[in-house]
């Protein structure tokens, strides 16, 4: 009893104590605190971009990002493991992936970026695949986290949270989804990953259960647009302080039903050739029966035109829209460098990623 008592009298003082063999806590002071009043974003307590506008438009509240899913990337499948060798040394490494995402996040920020998207199981390493043979999956048949990937995304998250970024952390991908063997470790997989986050005490994170929920390649109905709103509800139940939504394929809105349960409205903009459309969707979405005053937030677009005056990321900041860039790699551009496709080179090394930092720093003002 006696050391207790002289324990709390140093912690009333400042200081830390532990004694013998006792584990430290798992959670940690952070930094980074993100929040949502009616459809804006707030940090920390202030509204995002606080007082900034461009062109006449206000930016306050909104939460620019871009999809950087593979910064946990592993491939597990030794058939096919090769094709992500690195050109320098001829081989894969998962690690070195994640330093060099973490080395690249200050150049991000520096520029405007408030956020990023990253997948427990990743995205499609090609861009776009028919197929995926390989396994890019953070979880065990049973849905159980596996510490490798959970690691690494740790350093991620933590580093962000140190920097003051948001982290939209997706736990599920179509093609990876059946790695999950029936719809009870689906479950599971969503309770362990919120477990986690409470856990670590993470304060910087907005959690989006399934990207595009609706594609027809998810083998488990319950992470379909049908049934989606199921797990949400359920992260909502276990961690009510936990933002939390679901995506949906390019130019398609959300049922109601999910709207109504989720925190805040993902929507993306691949298929999206005319930016009339981004700015009809927005509208679209405010006119839905289950909208109440709620973020909404592209967090995928492949459509680019930086330096024409009307492209989607114009038109969604000008309907009050946040906006995420998706850069996938093609096959007939010189520069093979998407931030999708593995290995990735994380840094604003193209002529369209540059494209685009410079817009969002010009619309953002950035962070220097």
């Amino acid at each position: 009893m006696k050391k207790y008592i002289i324990a709390s009298l140093l912690l009333l003082f400042g200081y830390s104590i532990s004694f013998g063999n006792e584990p430290p806590p798992e959670k940690k002071e952070r930094k980074t605190v993100v929040t949502i009043e009616k459809d804006k974003f707030f940090i920390n307590g202030e509204p995002t971009y606080k007082g900034r506008t461009w062109q006449g438009h206000s930016i306050e509240g909104l939460l620019m990002n871009s999809r950087m899913v593979q910064g946990v990337f592993d491939d597990l499948n030794p058939e096919t493991v090769d094709r992500w060798k690195y050109p320098d040394t001829n081989t894969w490494d998962a690690d070195r992936n994640t330093d060099e995402f973490i080395a690249a996040m200050d150049g991000w920020y520096d520029k405007g970026l408030l956020a990023f998207n990253i997948n427990f199981q990743g995205g499609s390493p090609e861009g776009y695949s028919k197929v995926q043979p390989w396994e890019n999956n953070a979880f065990d048949s049973n849905g159980s986290l596996r510490p490798a990937f959970a690691k690494r995304m740790a350093r991620i998250i933590e580093r962000a949270d140190e920097l003051g970024m948001v982290v939209n952390l997706s736990i599920f991908y179509f093609g990876q989804d059946e790695r999950l063997k029936d719809e009870k470790a689906v479950i599971a997989a969503v309770d362990n990953v919120v477990a986690w986050i409470s856990k670590k005490g993470y304060t910087n994170i907005i959690l989006e259960v399934a990207n595009e929920s609706n594609n027809g390649a998810y083998q488990h109905k319950i992470i379909g647009q049908h049934r989606i709103h199921e797990l949400i509800s359920r992260v909502k139940k276990i961690a009510p302080s936990l933002l939390v939504s679901t995506s949906f394929n390019g130019n398609t809105l959300p049922p109601d039903k999910v709207v109504e349960v989720s925190d805040y409205v993902l929507i993306h903009g691949n298929g999206v050739s005319n930016p009339n459309r981004i700015t009809e969707m927005v509208a679209q979405v405010r006119a839905l029966p289950s909208y109440r005053p709620m973020p909404i937030v592209f967090n995928e677009d492949d459509h680019f035109d930086f330096d024409k005056p009307s492209n989607n990321f114009v038109e969604a900041v000008k309907a009050f829209a946040s906006w995420g860039y998706f850069d996938f790699r093609m096959k007939d551009e010189n520069f093979n460098d998407g931030y999708q496709s593995v290995p990735v080179n994380w840094e604003i090394s193209s002529p369209r990623k540059k494209a685009f930092f410079n817009k969002l720093e010009e619309i953002t003002g950035g962070f220097h």
